[in-house]
């Protein structure tokens, strides 16, 4: 599943007047980027992983799909939200998205994503079911990324209900010659993790992981 920035969305909007700050025209985008190694909320996908997206963004409103390898077959997204943004630099918004698989790697998620944002804060709240081939489970997950201009960036992140573990991840983003470039290490829990101790038991995780991507 990708962490989509975008759909880090919120659900409490300021009391008064909050004005929406939104373009008046429509645009359409597509990307495409490769990874060192996918991972998506500390949990890894896949080594060495090629993905390709189109957005669609109206006045507010998002639309859009990304699919990535996963080995066995595609991770195929899709999500739509709703954001504004106050006069003050105050962001919020909400949406949904789906996670689909082509092959047998993984079952669909399902979940409403909301979040808020102000300056270099942004705060992401996820609540969703995962089908689970058939014993589906509810789950949960929060997220705090502080972002600077430097492009430098930290996020935490926590599963809960039925699922656990956290993570940390800290990186750097850059463009070079048109490229969107970065390098990012994470930290991931034992629950997460797919690495085990010299006894055999679980253990805490770590990686570095490089990508490379384009946009127009």
């Amino acid at each position: 599943m990708k962490r989509l920035t975008q759909l880090v969305a919120g659900l409490t909007l300021v009391s008064g007047a909050v004005v929406a700050s939104t373009s008046a025209s429509a645009d359409v985008s597509y990307n495409i980027g490769y990874a060192s190694e996918y991972y998506f909320r500390g949990v890894l996908q896949k080594n060495s992983s090629a993905s390709a997206g189109i957005d669609f963004e109206s006045e507010g409103f998002y639309a859009g799909s990304w699919a990535a390898d996963v080995g066995d077959g595609l991770e195929v997204d899709g999500y739509f939200g709703y954001g504004i943004e106050t006069d003050s630099g105050l962001t919020a918004s909400i949406g949904y998205t789906g996670y689909f698989y082509t092959g047998e790697f993984d079952d669909t998620y399902q979940e409403v994503n909301f979040g808020l944002g102000y300056g270099m804060f942004s705060l992401g709240y996820s609540v969703g079911e995962w089908d689970g081939f058939g014993a589906s489970q509810d789950y949960d997950f929060l997220d705090l990324t502080i972002t600077g201009e430097s492009g430098l960036y930290g996020t935490v992140g926590f599963w809960g209900d039925e699922f656990d573990g956290e993570y940390l991840e800290v990186g750097y983003g850059f463009s070079f010659a048109d490229f969107d470039m970065g390098i990012a290490g994470i930290i991931n829990s034992e629950e997460l993790s797919d690495e085990v101790g010299s006894n055999g038991s679980p253990s805490t995780g770590e990686a570095i992981v490089f990508t490379i991507g384009k946009s127009w």
